[in-house]
């Protein structure tokens, strides 16, 4: 199974909502760390949570980071956290929501933050 993840950069990538059962293959890619963007149950009941792709990721000794936003709605506070997680977290670093544009444009924002 090939993941469609967007490469921005070679140390930033963007995907649409993921499962647990993905991030083996997102480790296996290179990826180092994982922000998911996407608030809980924001799909309804069947959307994986925030705790269960947490702990898979953990498990593979992935970096995780949970940054919810909802589409259209960024707060400057949100932008500013997302250029810190750029900067902390190890590389290179997947972010998602539900189908990747969101994460983005998120990211396309902390970009400008100084």
């Amino acid at each position: 199974m090939s993941l469609p993840i967007s490469c921005h950069t070679n140390q930033f990538g963007t995907l649409g909502q993921i499962d647990p059962s993905h991030l083996a293959e997102i480790a296996k890619q290179g990826y180092r760390s994982v922000i998911n963007n996407r608030p809980d149950f924001e799909g309804g009941p069947n959307q994986p949570s925030n705790a269960e792709i947490q702990a898979q990721a953990e498990a593979l000794g992935l970096s995780y980071a949970y940054l919810p936003v909802i589409p259209g709605a960024f707060t400057q506070d949100q932008i500013v956290e997302m250029a810190r997680l750029l900067k902390t977290l190890p590389g290179p670093i997947l972010a998602f929501c539900r189908s990747g544009a969101r994460s983005t444009n998120l990211y396309q924002m902390a970009l400008q933050v100084r």
